[in-house]
């Protein structure tokens, strides 16, 4: 396993505010304790009201915000772990159309329910976003041209309580990696808040899963 610098994580949070927004898409699922589906989401992000905006930004940036290499941790998808019929596959496809097939995305929450072990009711929230990579000179200071678009998905699962008032993130992954300040499709960051928890490991036995 890889180390991942945290300069590139807090370089991505820099673009997750009201001003600097990187994300246009926001879909998610409700779920109950079984793992079934109470409801589902998908909206243009830039149509929410400030404080949603304000508070799902607060979603995204907890994942990348957590402690590198030991909450926040880097995965490697090897060839096994791409073939046709993998998460990796929905992955990289569900990228691609930016969040908007939505029996994609559905396909996804019912993979995650019957995966993952709660006590209480959750939300699974997937951003997508893109960044315009600035090049930097030797000195490190940004030259304002692009090299790339990173374009990337972040996915935060948080219990719910009331009317679907979200709690801290519990779990939750980047995905392609930003790695050398550049996307990583072969590599996947996986945040667990407490790795003693019942739910540890479980994202990655999900996004490794194979036919």
């Amino acid at each position: 396993m890889e180390k991942i610098n945290r300069e590139d994580m807090l370089e991505l949070t820099r673009r997750m505010t009201i001003k600097r927004n990187c994300f246009s898409r926001i879909a998610g699922a409700y779920l109950d304790k079984e793992g079934f589906v109470d409801g589902t989401f998908h909206k243009h992000f830039q149509k929410l009201s400030t404080k949603d905006q304000q508070r799902n930004l607060d979603i995204a940036k907890a994942i990348l915000f957590a402690d590198t290499n030991i909450q926040v941790k880097e995965h490697i998808f090897e060839e096994k772990d791409r073939k046709p019929g993998s998460v990796w596959q929905m992955m990289m496809a569900l990228r691609e159309c930016e969040l908007k097939n939505d029996a994609m995305l559905d396909i996804f929450y019912e993979v995650f329910g019957e995966n993952y072990q709660s006590n209480s009711d959750y939300a699974v929230y997937f951003f997508y976003g893109n960044y315009d990579v600035p090049l930097k000179a030797k000195d490190k200071e940004s030259l304002w041209e692009s090299e790339e678009v990173y374009r990337f998905l972040i996915c935060a699962v948080c219990p719910v309580s009331g009317d679907y008032e979200p709690g801290e993130p519990e779990c939750g992954f980047l995905f392609p990696a930003f790695k050398e300040r550049s996307s990583d499709t072969y590599r996947v960051n996986i945040f667990e808040a407490d790795n003693n928890k019942s739910y540890s490991g479980v994202l990655e036995k999900i996004l490794f899963s194979h036919k």
